[in-house]
């Protein structure tokens, strides 16, 4: 395909998509008012939530957006691990230093003040607890100032839109772009000369451009041994800026849950919350409706009685005919209402909230906590549920979204030379796959739980051991230890090599055989002394070495060993 056609894909895409903007418009509205301009813009200072009655679905939102943050990257400890795959038990030591110091590097460049990585998944987690899905981009930013480094970027949903591939996984991504002047031509080589002059003279005008990110053979198959081409493209002049062949992805966009036959996937507001969203803004504006007439009722005035306007604010004054016969009924009154419906709408209310909270699943991810009268059993058992209801929810989260940020950061960071020269890793390392593991709240839990079972396999052993002492052969202790350790994610630096082990076992074994030696000398000593009444100090053995120059006595007969 030539630009043309693939900018005609790209506008097919976008009309497609159509529908989908004005439901994510009202699911913006109702549980992200700061992004709703998916069919209309907004000004700055604009009142995101002028049609909103509450914000309490704005708030489950927002809890269940950071609870992405707080489960998938804990900033309390390291959240994620490198490890080669299909790795195996006893992996050669230098291979997991080699990695760890990998992941120290990573952890490193992902963090810097100036990738905004911790701002770009903010924003990202909380897409995605709306509309099912985020869109992020990973890009090395070569600022002329500061320097090389990496750049983490969270794009609206509105200007993005994506096709899959034959596998069912995002292919080509379009985003449209509306950069300044200035800005395409400090970013651009290769800008048109209309863009120069606009900069020249409104330097912060607008212009409409275009990010393509498609499978190589789309554009150009030549693309030497690249899988697909980066492309930015001047849609106002019809001008590429940019072209180049890239192998890594470029942008990020974890989806929560798929249908057939639909490239975008849902989320816990798309179904299961926003009729109850739409309910409880309804409801809300009834009931202060309701409030409103029960402490400042309606009034009924006698039109011949009354002679001013009717005063109902606090400390107001209404006049009425002195003449008027209060016999024929109070001039000025409340009109009598029913509010026996009141405690009707309020509990329809409370029941809105309850479902909105549980379609964000804000019942089941929060951690048990353990009462002093509960049992160990009790404690375990909680746990277990708690893992059964949040692990169908991290689970694809770490795979689509957490890992595929840490793999597309670290293929950055590989061809930058970040990690050195890859000549100079461990054999073992080089030509290897790499993959990540996560840590997390959740697998904490689930560490929690493993934890016990050794416990539990302790307790049956010391049983079976009481009734045949040969059970004690059944577990090999130093092996199910370095599983155990490994799986709870201890730093390698933290253990010791099999060589080492093999070192420090044969010191060991050295050192209590001369305990022993050191033993049988002792009641030699004991014997002799008391075969000849005296006293007969033991040899010390670290006195018995021999000393250049000088003769030794020879060994009595029966005397050591």
């Amino acid at each position: 395909m030539n630009i043309k056609d693939l900018y005609a894909v790209a506008n097919d895409l976008f009309g497609k998509k159509s529908p989908l903007q004005s439901l994510w418009q009202e699911i913006a509205e109702n549980f992200y008012p700061e992004r709703a301009e998916f069919t209309l813009r907004r000004s700055i200072g604009a009142d995101f939530a002028a049609n909103l009655m509450t914000s309490y679905p704005a708030m489950c939102r927002r809890d269940l957006g950071n609870q992405f943050s707080t489960m998938l990257r804990p900033t309390a400890k390291p959240w994620f691990h490198i490890q080669r795959q299909y790795q195996e038990k006893g992996e050669d030591m230098d291979i997991k230093r080699q990695l760890e110091q990998m992941e120290k590097v990573q952890r490193r460049a992902m963090y810097d003040p100036l990738s905004m990585f911790t701002r770009a998944t903010k924003e990202g987690d909380h897409d995605f607890a709306a509309f099912g899905q985020c869109a992020i981009s990973v890009e090395v930013n070569n600022n002329p100032v500061a320097g090389q480094h990496l750049l983490y970027r969270c794009w609206h949903l509105r200007d993005m839109c994506w096709q899959e591939n034959e596998t069912g996984m995002i292919g080509s991504i379009f985003r449209k772009w509306k950069p300044s002047a200035s800005t395409m031509v400090r970013t651009f080589k290769n800008v048109h000369q209309k863009i120069k002059d606009i900069n020249t003279k409104t330097p912060f005008e607008e212009v409409e451009c275009m990010h393509m990110v498609v499978d190589a053979e789309m554009y150009d198959a030549d693309a030497r041994g690249k899988r697909r081409w980066s492309i930015w493209y001047d849609t106002m002049n019809d001008h590429v800026m940019e072209a180049t062949p890239i192998n890594h992805k470029h942008y990020i966009i974890p989806r929560w849950q798929t249908v057939s036959n639909s490239q975008y996937s849902y989320s816990p507001a798309t179904v299961a919350a926003l009729p109850d969203a739409r309910l409880i803004q309804a409801m809300t504006f009834t009931l202060l409706e309701a409030g409103e007439k029960a402490t400042s009722p309606p009034m009924v005035a006698t039109m011949d009685a009354v002679r001013s306007d009717i005063a109902v604010y606090a400390g107001g004054i209404t006049w009425v005919d002195q003449e008027y016969d209060e016999r024929l009924g109070e001039a000025l009154r409340p009109i009598t209402q029913d509010f026996r419906g009141f405690n009707f709408g309020v509990q329809m209310s409370q029941d809105a909230r309850g479902m909105i909270r549980e379609a964000f699943y804000l019942n089941t991810l929060k951690m048990p906590e353990r009462a002093p009268e509960m049992t160990a059993y009790e404690v375990g058992q909680r746990v277990q549920e708690y893992i059964r209801n949040a692990l169908p929810i991290f689970e694809p989260l770490e795979a689509e979204y957490n890992a595929a940020l840490c793999e597309e950061t670290f293929d950055i960071l590989v061809r930058n030379g970040a990690f050195g020269n890859p000549g100079s890793w461990p054999e073992g390392l080089q030509g290897a796959n790499v993959e990540f593991t996560f840590e997390s709240p959740l697998h904490d839990a689930i560490d929690q739980q493993k934890g016990q079972k050794i416990l539990e396999v302790k307790t049956l052993l010391a049983d079976a051991i009481a009734l045949d002492p040969s059970a004690a052969f059944v577990v090999d202790a130093k092996t199910a230890l370095r599983d155990a350790l490994v799986g709870i994610q201890t730093p390698a630096t933290w253990l010791r090599t099999e060589d080492e082990i093999k070192i420090l076992a044969a010191q060991q074994a050295q050192a209590q055989q001369a305990q022993q030696m050191l033993s049988s000398m002792e009641q030699a000593s004991k014997v002799a002394s008391n075969l000849s009444g005296t006293s007969v100090e033991a040899p010390n053995p670290g006195a018995g070495a021999p000393v250049s120059g000088m003769p030794q006595p020879m060994q009595q007969p029966g005397m050591g060993g």
